[in-house]
């Protein structure tokens, strides 16, 4: 049986999450009621709404999102003191944020409300496949300031947890990380696409900071050029044959190429103990010193993938910092990522320690090793 994650009824680990906090107001539409393109050589899809019209709606749900609340949400059900720091308006939006927390057993107290600034909404249209379209204000989210991050909390926390910053609140990327480095915490992030373009510096000054950084394929390939310029290589190591198709196939960016393992290598070399890939439903890769392990997806009926890369960040990072091995890490963050994408929401779907050692247990996933 899988290592399962602290047991609720036992003394709490202690987590600080940083992140965002949302409305979202999700519209689910029948496959019928709405066009849908997609390119041959882009490989991208596009919905066409048609000006004017009024589209009907299976339903439309209001829920609360935002990659801080998912993931304080995500630890805290599986047993975590978790605090969440993030910024709301002082508007009903607001209030329906805090409820959320409270109902979800994560400590509202370092949220930092502003009258000036409105809650952070998101409207969602999820169709076809449900890969939702979204629209976002991110409002508050968008102001998190140095006189807003307080030491006391941090002190006495095992993880430090800095979800996707947006706009001005990117700039305390680094003071976020280094006050996590002082408590003596884990320090995990998991940076942002527009973060990592628009401040690729200031990142890669704090990454020897950071014990594990987790980015998606596309957020990976943005860091190429950084890594080159500092050093990495494609050395064109050889992969077996039954290697997964991304491991094989490597990053590219602006003309820039790196294979994955030297991806990782470059990785390691500005300090990382660990990275995480994940690669939607082509499954995820974990990263040590000398080794690579590949963990596929748990078996889903999609109704939503909105919140599925937090439930499986949150998920192997605390599974790492409360002593799992990579391998019951990653299956764990496996299927509570696939328990996420069945509801249409972000945290409904999220498992307690005792189901999701449950679900690994019926439905162990083959991880596969690679030594780098």
């Amino acid at each position: 049986m899988s290592q399962s994650l602290p047991d609720p009824a036992s003394p709490s680990l202690r987590a600080t999450v940083i992140g965002s906090a949302m409305i979202d107001i999700i519209a689910v539409i029948a496959p019928e009621n709405i066009e849908r393109i997609t390119t041959q050589n882009a490989g991208a899809s596009f919905l066409l709404l048609e000006q004017g019209r009024k589209i009907p709606a299976q339903g439309i749900e209001t829920h609360i999102g935002g990659g801080g609340c998912n993931v304080a949400v995500s630890l805290a059900r599986r047993g975590w003191d978790t605090r969440l720091l993030c910024k709301t308006g002082d508007d009903l939006n607001a209030g329906a944020v805090l409820e959320h927390l409270r109902r979800n057993g994560v400590d509202e107290a370092a949220v930092q409300r502003n009258a000036d600034l409105a809650t952070g909404v998101a409207v969602m249209i999820a169709a076809h496949d449900r890969n939702a379209a979204i629209f976002v204000h991110r409002g508050a989210n968008e102001h998190l300031a140095y006189g807003d991050i307080k030491d006391a909390v941090f002190e006495g926390v095992d993880l430090v947890y800095i979800a996707p910053l947006s706009s001005a609140s990117a700039d305390c990327f680094s003071v976020l990380v280094e006050q996590g480095r002082w408590a003596g915490a884990m320090v995990a992030a998991n940076p942002g696409i527009r973060q990592l373009t628009s401040r690729t510096d200031a990142f890669f000054s704090s990454m020897s900071n950071l014990d594990l950084l987790s980015v998606n394929a596309v957020e990976a390939a943005a860091l190429v050029p950084g890594l080159i310029a500092r050093g990495a290589r494609l050395s064109g190591a050889g992969l077996p044959a039954e290697a997964p198709q991304l491991l094989r196939r490597g990053l590219s960016f602006g003309g820039h190429d790196l294979g994955l393992m030297d991806f990782f290598a470059g990785c390691h070399a500005q300090g990382l103990t660990w990275v995480l890939l994940t690669d939607g439903a082509h499954g995820a890769y974990l990263s040590g010193q000398n080794q690579v392990w590949y963990c596929p997806t748990a078996p889903a009926v999609v109704a939503g993938t909105a919140g599925a890369g937090d439930a499986f960040c949150s998920t192997l990072v605390s599974g790492l910092a409360s002593g799992q091995s990579p391998e019951d890490a990653l299956q764990h963050a496996s299927h509570n990522a696939a328990s996420v994408v069945e509801q249409i929401n972000t945290t409904d779907g999220l498992l307690d320690a005792s189901a999701l050692a449950q679900a690994v247990e019926a439905k162990p996933l083959a991880v596969q090793r690679f030594s780098r």
